[in-house]
This record gives C-alpha cells, sequence and structure tokens, in this order.
C-alpha cells in the first residue's frame, strides 16, 4: 500500500506538467551575472559548485520550493517582503511598500494609507481604509475574476480586452449613477 501510495504521490509531481519558476535559482544566477569582471564571475561559478552552493540551491529549489509553489501557488522565494517603491505621479509621491499579505500604499504628506491584501483561500484582493474594507475582486480559474462592484453586486469579467472594456463601462455607468 505504502509502494503504491508513493508511487501514485511520485506520479502526480512527475506528470503535472508544473515546470515550476526556479526563483531561487533564477536569483543566484543573476546576482552571478551581476559581478562585472568575467573572471571573477566565472570564478565565483566555479567556487559555488565546488562547495556545492549552486547544487544545493537548485535542490531545494526543485524539491521543497518548486513543491509549496505547485501546491499553493505561489513561491516563497519569488517575494520581496519589505522592500519599498517610490512612484512619482500627477496626482504626488506615493510609497509602495510590499508585505507578506499585499501592499501598502502612502501618498506622502498624508495621514490617511490603504492596504491592498490578498486573500489565499479564495484568491481574492481587497482594499483596507480608514478602518473599512471591502473585496475587489477575486480569481476564478485561469482567464476569468469575478469583481465586487460598488452596488453590492458580482460581475464576472474575463480577462481579455473585451472583458476589461464591459466591466470599465459597467463601472462608468455606476459612477455616473451614484453622482
Amino acid at each position: 500500500m505504502a509502494l503504491l501510495l508513493t508511487g501514485a504521490l511520485a506520479c502526480s509531481v512527475l506528470f503535472s506538467s508544473c515546470l515550476g519558476s526556479f526563483t531561487l535559482s533564477r536569483r543566484m544566477l543573476e546576482w552571478n551575472n551581476s559581478i562585472d569582471n568575467k573572471y571573477i564571475n566565472e570564478a565565483v561559478f566555479i567556487a559555488f559548485n565546488v562547495v556545492l552552493v549552486y547544487p544545493l540551491v537548485f535542490i531545494a529549489d526543485l524539491i521543497v520550493l518548486n513543491s509549496i509553489e505547485f501546491w499553493s501557488g505561489a513561491n516563497p522565494a519569488s517575494t520581496d517582503i519589505g522592500t519599498t517603491q517610490t512612484i512619482d505621479t500627477k496626482d504626488g509621491i506615493y510609497t509602495v511598500e510590499t508585505q507578506a499579505g499585499g501592499y501598502h500604499i502612502q501618498k506622502a504628506g498624508e495621514a490617511e494609507s490603504i492596504d491592498l491584501t490578498f486573500e489565499a483561500s479564495d484568491k481574492s484582493w481587497s482594499v483596507e481604509s480608514g478602518g473599512e474594507s471591502s473585496k475587489l475582486f477575486r480569481f476564478e480559474g485561469e482567464d476569468k475574476v469575478v469583481m465586487y462592484l460598488p452596488d453590492g453586486k458580482e460581475m464576472p469579467v474575463e480577462l481579455s480586452q473585451a472583458g476589461i472594456y464591459a466591466f470599465r463601462q459597467t463601472a462608468n455607468r455606476l459612477y455616473m449613477a451614484n453622482r
């Protein structure tokens, strides 16, 4: 029984067509390629293979991180939690901080901020501001989302140019009706 279960588990992983993103391995390669001197670059590459840094990173990526990515849909090595970007727009300067569950957005000079949060259990994004939270949308498969409209209704939207255009028309109608 254990052999059958092990074989079924191995087949489900091997034949799942999930290659994985190999984020950790790619980051190591990008770091190595960032070394300007080609001789030092090659020396680091050889040294990291001799001391088993690259093989261990690859095995960790292959067995652990890509398995987590396959089952959860997110690779833990692909997030840059704590990084902050400053974005200058015509409406002002915004600071966007990457957090474990989403993003914190703050406009320069204002006390009010918003948080965009992702809920993995139902694959939805919400916005939180001023102590209030409301869902924006949730993913339905690979090519569709369900948008939550201000009037409380839900609208399925195909992730295509036509689907986005139809949603934009509905949102504009609701905006004009509420004015």
